[in-house]
């Protein structure tokens, strides 16, 4: 009797402990990781902080597409990451907010072209003719 009672024990706590994946995956993508992405978007991260603000969203997606597979421990991971890379955003945006100049850490300024050029790269500056690979012969050309 006493050992059919452990037996009974153990098993429920086995299935208590196999079901934790769920409860967390709840509090962690759920709440905490879409509550952090919603506060990113609340201070225009997208436009802001669009590095940290693709990571956050990218994991977020992901921690939801590993719940549907019912892989919760790698959702928990990925919803961790989510909340990290939206909290980042979130301070990088208000942070570039606050300062304008600091936008130009998302896109830096291009440098000036040579008076006379347009914006094209010549083709005597092409990777593949710089490594010896010439292009395609057109109609009529005649090359050694």
């Amino acid at each position: 009797m006493r050992r059919a009672l452990v037996l009974f024990a153990l098993a429920g706590l086995l299935a208590a402990a196999s079901a934790c994946g769920p409860i967390e995956y709840v509090s962690q993508v759920t709440r905490t990781a879409a509550s952090a992405v919603d506060d990113a978007r609340a201070v225009d991260a997208e436009r802001l902080a669009p590095y940290d603000w693709t990571r956050a969203i990218e994991y977020l997606r992901a921690a939801r597409e590993q719940a549907a597979h019912a892989n919760f421990q790698a959702a928990n991971r990925f919803g961790r990451l989510a909340t990290v890379a939206a909290e980042r955003a979130k301070a990088d945006a208000i942070r570039r907010a606050a300062d304008p100049r600091l936008l130009d850490e998302i896109t830096p300024p291009r440098r000036p072209l040579p008076p006379g050029s347009d914006d094209e790269t010549p083709a005597e500056l092409l990777p593949a003719e710089q490594d010896g690979i010439l292009p395609a012969r057109q109609d009529g050309e005649d090359r050694p």
